[in-house]
């Protein structure tokens, strides 16, 4: 019977899957080493089952120790996994960057999670790096990961991920595109790479405001570099022990910005539901693609799931606070009618007069106001069965008709809210500019823009 002991021997032999849509305009085939398909979700699983058990055998981590860490959430979640199994506790230390989603899985996992800050540099007494060191010195039976410094990370992925690849591929890759964090990933699967075929080109991808890049091109850590990016799970401050730089061809930078919009457009055009870095992982080989030809095959490594980015870089909101998504507004709208006068009438005048209005300016929607407040609104539709009820109601008052007030949103409101209000029943919604004045945007206003 196919039956295995515990999650853990579900880990590695993750899928290549081709890339069809987004890497289009390249000559070359692409494909993802798609890691979320291991236990946790994330390729971190590998190397965070190495690194336990690379303790054990060291005489580290005794039968019931406490595994400490710095995580930003997927090592975590794979020590977390180790230590139900294997009988371990464990305190993970993160950033105050990381999304919310990563915390509450690694709590679910009977993990202890503190929060530290980000923008502070690693030596600093508050950094997740020296308050993870100062809880392995003061918890008894307790031992510290690191995986930055911990050469097991590395070994994992030279030991793991460097063969399938090559055997998935049937040894025909001839490149290799990884974002880089701790160095273990893209190091110890491009060793393994490289020993089998030297020619292979391993292009490493990271973060505006990491020394990395840097780093590699001159070998000089300059903190100057350093500063706070929204990119989660690549690009440091510090070079880990982990990195070998010989096996790296090249590095580039990609802006959050990038990153976010590529990992989106990969779960809508390759149905792929990644993290951040799997966005800004294609963003860097298409930064790239001009060193490539019709008969490559580059593999380009997916780390985690979309599922610990989903209030932020798949939340709408989020996406706009910072700029990254560029989505049509009421207030786009209004702009592109070449301000067009609202046409209002007020709850005083009778039907005849709102009849009217709608013949001259063409309109199906009028917002009641009385004083410059809205009190109600008449419509081509409502009018129509009234009248078709009854034709004398033409000449009386509106207050005797009024249908409810249109909805009231904020002027930088997004298309797909403002469509969301809009029904059978409410066809418009109002705002204000920043003058104070109203206008109105129909069912069909919305059709013209998303049209446009």
């Amino acid at each position: 019977m196919e039956i295995k002991n515990n999650i853990l021997e579900t880990i590695g032999n993750t899928p290549l899957i081709r890339l069809n849509r987004i890497t289009k305009a390249l000559p070359c085939t692409v494909v993802a080493k798609v890691d979320y398909f291991n236990p946790g979700n994330s390729i971190k699983d590998r190397m965070a089952i190495k690194m336990i058990e690379v303790a054990e055998a060291e005489g580290h981590l005794k039968p019931g120790g406490t595994i400490i860490e710095g995580t930003s959430g997927n090592t975590g979640m794979g020590l977390a996994l180790g230590a139900i199994v294997k009988g371990y506790k464990c305190i993970f230390v993160t950033t105050d960057k990381q999304s919310k989603e990563k915390a509450d899985v690694l709590k679910a996992m009977g993990a202890e999670v503190i929060v530290c800050p980000t923008n502070v540099e690693p030596e600093d007494p508050q950094s997740y790096y020296s308050v993870a060191a100062r809880l392995a010195k003061e918890t008894p039976n307790a031992y510290h990961m690191n995986q930055y410094d911990n050469l097991a990370n590395r070994q994992a992925h030279y030991e793991t991920t460097g063969p399938e690849i090559w055997r998935q591929t049937e040894g025909k890759i001839t490149h290799l595109v990884c974002t880089a964090g701790t160095g273990g990933t893209i190091t110890g699967t491009a060793k393994y790479l490289k020993e089998q075929n030297p020619n292979i080109r391993v292009w490493a991808v990271d973060a505006y405001g990491s020394l990395l890049t840097k780093y590699f091109n001159t070998g000089e850590e300059d903190l100057n570099e350093v500063y706070p990016y929204f990119s989660e799970g690549f690009g440091e401050d510090f070079v880990p022990k982990n990195y070998d730089m010989s096996v790296i061809d090249a590095f580039t930078q990609v802006t959050d910005k990038d990153g976010a919009v590529m990992a989106r457009k990969l779960a809508k055009e390759e149905g792929l539901f990644c993290g951040y870095s799997a966005g800004s992982c294609i963003k860097g080989l298409l930064q790239l693609k001009d060193s490539l030809t019709k008969d490559d095959l580059v593999v380009c490594i997916f780390h985690d799931h979309g599922s610990r980015y989903v209030a932020k870089i798949y939340n709408d909101q989020w996406m706009m606070e910072r700029g990254f998504l560029e989505v049509k507004t009421f207030k786009d709208i209004i702009s592109s009618r070449k301000n067009r006068q609202l046409v209002t009438i007020p709850s005083t005048a009778a039907v005849s007069e709102a009849v009217e209005l709608m013949r001259k300016y063409d309109i199906e929607h009028i917002p009641v106001m009385d004083n410059g407040a809205v009190v109600g609104a008449v419509s081509e539709g409502g009018l129509f069965q009234k009248i078709f009820s009854d034709p004398n109601i033409k000449n009386e008052s509106l207050q005797n008709i009024l249908e409810p007030a249109y909805p009231i949103v904020a002027f930088d409101t997004p298309v797909e809210r403002i469509g969301s209000l809009i029904s059978k029943a409410n066809g418009a919604v109002l705002a204000q500019d920043e003058a104070g004045n109203y206008h109105i945007v129909t069912k069909y206003d919305i059709v013209q823009s998303v049209a446009k």
